[in-house]
């Protein structure tokens, strides 16, 4: 193992996997050091859902209202907190709350947009170069509806998001049910979103390795950082249990443990995990022609060839990927409410993941502020899947010393 490399990205991904995509295209020489294996992490199990039509942040207004009143019936709820009085947990609480607001949705819109399209563009692009198959459709997302109140805020987001550029079809009843015949009786309607497509991420996953390493990445796994050195204000060295390494550039894409591995490098990097958790069975008897994402239950539904995954959840503060049983019994009971399955499923995967959320709900893209050589790409969300190949994009860009496809600025760490 040399010491001495280009560029060396922490954390294998789906964002890490993607910059060091991009960066060996751009004739860069890469390394991946991943604390466990590479593509295999919180990225293999969600819901492999590609949404440029998510471009409203998760910090938005009504958000900690919902939160609250969805905290009264925790059974139910799809989103959960862990309860502990650290003073860096308590201050990206107050932060989140703070940025629920009008004024952080119209400061994000035009880069959340921008990272949406550039990453689906960037995403069809690897398909058909790299010949990945991934159980890749292209047929849209439809978000389900049962409750008419929820519906109607449904179709005032769906206008809103077609203002801006997102392309989505309110369906009523009757051609909710003719496009998805698979749709309960009680489900009223639904909005698709016709630009948004879905696969099998660790399909994906899995392929981008192989593809990575055939370009000449060195990855190496079971790896965790244990510190860095600084000096002259770059990184000098990055400590491993198996050895130190020296680059030129360090990107750091670990996803919810980013600000863990970068506590000694004295960077505001305000992130929480936000576990999730997801259900994969055999296809059942009849399966959906779309993916779906089930109204208030923010329960996704996506079909991989013959397996069918749910995914749902959002609970926040913990840094543990063990899956609760009650909450994945839930999950398939949430389905059961809105699709017909099977009397009994077959089970082939459980599975729980953590998430990176920042306290403005959007990606921290760029260099960090007092070391030259240091770029960060963390902060993804539940979308990290969705936006890597645009990250991956921006970060070779940046690396290589050209101006990125977009203004970086609002995605910057600064801004923190």
């Amino acid at each position: 193992m040399k010491s001495k490399h280009d560029v060396l990205v922490i954390g294998g991904g789906p964002v890490g996997l993607s910059c060091a995509y991009y960066l060996l295209k751009s004739g860069r020489q890469v390394t991946i050091i991943d604390a466990n294996e590479v593509g295999k992490g919180s990225g293999h199990g969600n819901a492999g859902q590609i949404v440029p039509s998510h471009i409203i942040p998760l910090a938005a207004p009504g958000v900690v209202t919902s939160a609250l009143k969805w905290m009264l019936d925790p059974a139910l709820s799809p989103f959960g907190m862990k309860i502990r009085f650290s003073p860096a947990y308590i201050s990206w609480l107050i932060q989140f709350a703070a940025a629920c607001s009008e004024s952080n949705v119209q400061r994000n819109l035009p880069s959340m947009r921008s990272l949406g399209q550039l990453s689906a563009e960037n995403l069809l692009t690897i398909l058909a170069e790299e010949k990945i198959e991934c159980h890749y459709q292209q047929t849209g997302i439809i978000t389900l509806f049962k409750d008419e109140k929820a519906f109607l805020e449904g179709k005032h987001e769906a206008e809103f998001l077609g203002k801006n550029g997102v392309p989505t079809e309110i369906l009523d009843k009757a051609t909710l049910h003719e496009r998805e015949p698979i749709a309960l009786d009680d489900v009223i309607g639904g909005v698709h979103f016709t630009g948004d497509s879905f696969m099998n991420p660790a399909s994906f996953l899995a392929e981008l390795a192989k593809r990575v390493r055939a370009m000449g990445a060195e990855i190496l796994e079971h790896m965790p950082v244990m510190g860095f050195e600084l000096a002259g204000g770059k990184i000098t060295k990055v400590r491993t249990a198996s050895g130190e390494f020296e680059a030129e550039h360090v990107v750091l894409t670990a996803g919810a443990w980013s600000s863990i591995v970068a506590r000694d490098l004295r960077l505001k990097l305000p992130l929480q995990p936000a576990r999730g958790y997801s259900v994969t069975v055999a296809a059942p008897g009849k399966m959906p022609r779309h993916a779906f994402i089930l109204g208030d239950r923010r329960v996704a539904v996506s079909p991989f060839g013959d397996l069918l995954r749910f995914t749902g959840r959002l609970e926040v503060g913990e840094y543990s990927t063990t899956p609760d049983p009650k909450w994945l019994a839930r999950l398939e009971k949430f389905v059961r409410e809105y699709i017909e399955l099977d009397e009994t499923l077959d089970v082939k995967e459980t599975w729980a993941g953590l998430r990176p959320v920042t306290p403005d709900g959007v990606p921290v893209i760029g260099r960090a502020p007092h070391l030259s050589n240091l770029i960060v790409a963390t902060g993804h969300a539940m979308v990290g899947l969705s936006l890597g190949p645009g990250t991956g994009q921006l970060v070779a860009e940046l690396v290589n010393g050209r101006t990125p496809a977009f203004d970086l600025r609002p995605l910057e760490l600064e801004r923190f």
